[in-house]
């Protein structure tokens, strides 16, 4: 017996920000989720005994790369103006894959700076970082195509 035939889809992976689906990403590696710290840091002794500590800290950098053509650009950056002139525009954020297991979300999130901007012949991509508080990840398989 053969194994189950799984598939990953690019297409079936969601973005919302706020209420809002993100839409316009670049080619290649477009959306990146990852926490800043590890879960346990660890420490030897003399003896050869080890010592671990768990890390409370769960936050979190998702970082999205949009073409410059991307609607989402402008959304992105207004929610940045508006944090940068209130200090009180954070967001929830929730990324899936639909067609597998893996989610992340945050229910408190905020753009770290504006993306940079740089222009010339060919369109470029604009580089969102989102910094979250409480970074929640669960990372799972794809959905076996075989019923």
């Amino acid at each position: 017996m053969s194994a189950p035939l799984r598939t990953y889809s690019p297409d079936q992976i969601s973005v919302v920000i706020g209420d809002r689906p993100i839409t316009g990403f670049a080619e290649g590696e477009t959306i990146n989720v990852e926490r800043l710290n590890d879960t346990f840091t660890d420490v030897s002794g003399m003896s050869g005994e080890v010592a671990r500590t768990r890390s409370n800290d769960k936050r979190g950098e998702v970082t999205l790369t949009l073409m410059q053509t991307s609607p989402d650009n402008e959304y992105l950056s207004g929610l940045a103006a508006e944090d940068e002139a209130t200090g009180t525009s954070t967001f929830n954020i929730l990324i899936r894959d639909q067609g597998g297991e893996s989610l992340h979300e945050a229910e408190s999130a905020w753009i770290l700076k504006p993306a940079t901007a740089a222009y010339g012949k060919e369109q470029t991509d604009r580089e969102w970082v989102i910094r979250c508080a409480n970074l929640g990840t669960t990372l799972g398989g794809n959905k076996s195509s075989e019923a």
